[in-house]
């Protein structure tokens, strides 16, 4: 091995190890979890820094030790990692326990990032806004979603892995400041800030039991037997809906448990199933046992005339 730094990574390797670290999940097993796709992530860098094929076979065995993270947030860790297998090509004291624990200590911190962050807040945004315009019939929707999704991601995955490789070991140090509990806090505020509001949207409950009948009077109701049915008198119809609204297309107001829990707290039994199933999935309950119990309730309630 070099004696001075002649061995460097260059930006096109740093970028086939990008590359191939998207795929960072695909050869998971259970027994090291994310080991094959880590390895396999590492070849380009590992061919470039050890021309002996030994060598090379060696930096590969030490990288097909356990390794589980998020899969975005893993970029800074290969970055990382291709800093000290740099330094240690060109001669420095890094041996195979120094790399491992260095990966071993920054994936733990890492993981409980990734998910409020991405799986919790910048995919829901997404998929919200994708969903929204989807439903109105536009193309666009799916379309933004899937590309402003990856160019996150695989922005991300980049940045990250240069950070990491500009500042080598150092980076470790700033995992102990707090940094990484201030994103993960401040990520899941917004995820449930995210969630809650689409929950009211997206989940849509009507309790039709009906509570009360009031006759309303005069002017309070369209008069349908003083409404002709040529053009004026469709258009003094609508007219006095617009001003009346839904209660005033018959003389009797029927008022429905779910108008009362709306003028309440709109959205309040959304709200309740959904808080429901999450106590119900953190009790380890099967998302499928979850699914078909809310089948049974919701052809049980139109049954019995409830829902």
């Amino acid at each position: 091995m070099a004696d001075e730094k002649t061995l460097e990574l260059s930006k096109k390797d740093r970028q086939a190890v990008a590359w191939r670290h998207q795929f960072l999940q695909g050869s998971w097993n259970y027994e090291r979890m994310q080991n094959g796709g880590w390895c396999f992530a590492m070849i380009p860098a590992i061919k470039k820094l050890y021309p002996n094929k030994e060598d090379q076979a060696a930096a590969l065995k030490r990288h097909l030790e356990f390794y589980n993270t998020h899969p975005y947030v893993s970029a800074p860790v290969i970055g990382v990692t291709l800093a000290l297998e740099e330094e240690r090509a060109n001669g420095a004291e890094i041996d195979d326990v120094a790399i491992q624990g260095v990966k071993v200590g920054m994936m733990g911190p890492l993981a409980g990032v990734g998910d409020p962050v991405f799986w919790f807040t910048v995919r829901p945004i997404l998929g919200a806004l994708g969903a929204s315009l989807a439903m109105s019939g536009s193309v666009v929707g799916p379309l933004l979603f899937f590309i402003a999704w990856n160019a996150i991601r695989m922005w991300f995955l980049w940045y990250t892995q240069e950070v990491g490789y500009q500042q080598g070991r150092e980076i470790t140090k700033d995992m102990s400041g707090g940094m990484l509990g201030k994103i993960t806090e401040g990520a899941s505020i917004l995820g449930m800030f995210i969630i809650g509001a689409l929950v009211e949207r997206w989940v849509s409950i009507s309790f039709t039991p009906v509570v009360s009948q009031i006759t309303q009077q005069d002017g309070a109701y369209i008069d349908w037997s003083k409404i002709s049915g040529d053009a004026e008198g469709i258009k003094a119809a609508l007219t006095q809906y617009a001003a009346l609204g839904v209660n005033g297309l018959d003389q009797v107001k029927v008022v429905t448990l779910q108008q009362n829990l709306d003028q309440l707290i709109p959205g309040l039994a959304a709200v309740g199933v959904t808080l429901a199933c999450c106590s119900l999935l953190k009790k380890k309950v099967s998302p499928i046992a979850i699914i078909l119990g809310l089948f049974a309730i919701g052809i049980a309630g139109r049954v019995i005339g409830l829902l």
